[in-house]
């Protein structure tokens, strides 16, 4: 490939300080139309039974895929760098997911 074609596959992206930061979140809520996955990210505490979702993301279901595939790349990685990613809480315990008839309120 030539340096003229690199160069015009090539994307600059701008991260922004306050997105930099990131924000925290311990749940991931996960819903799908024929058209598009909707992730919602939320930080849940300990003994408070309202979460707030903190980020939603949407995108598209080639996108999904892509991002279970750089997921799973990513994990490979990590625990063979780092060893066994533990799933209970806090390195020990069960993790707490919400019960089956769990169902989002918050209207788009």
């Amino acid at each position: 490939m030539s340096q003229e074609n690199t160069q015009q596959n090539q994307i600059t992206i701008d991260l922004p300080e306050d997105i930099g930061e990131g924000t925290y979140a311990n749940l991931a809520i996960i819903a799908h139309s024929q058209a598009e996955f909707v992730i919602d990210f939320v930080r849940t505490m300990p003994n408070v039974p309202k979460a707030k979702v903190k980020s939603r993301i949407i995108i598209t279901p080639s996108h999904a895929k892509r991002l279970l595939h750089a997921l799973t790349d990513n994990i490979k990685k990590y625990e063979s760098q780092y060893g066994t990613i533990d799933m209970g809480q806090g390195g020990g315990g069960t993790m707490q997911f919400p019960p089956l008839n769990f169902t989002p309120t918050a209207k788009a």
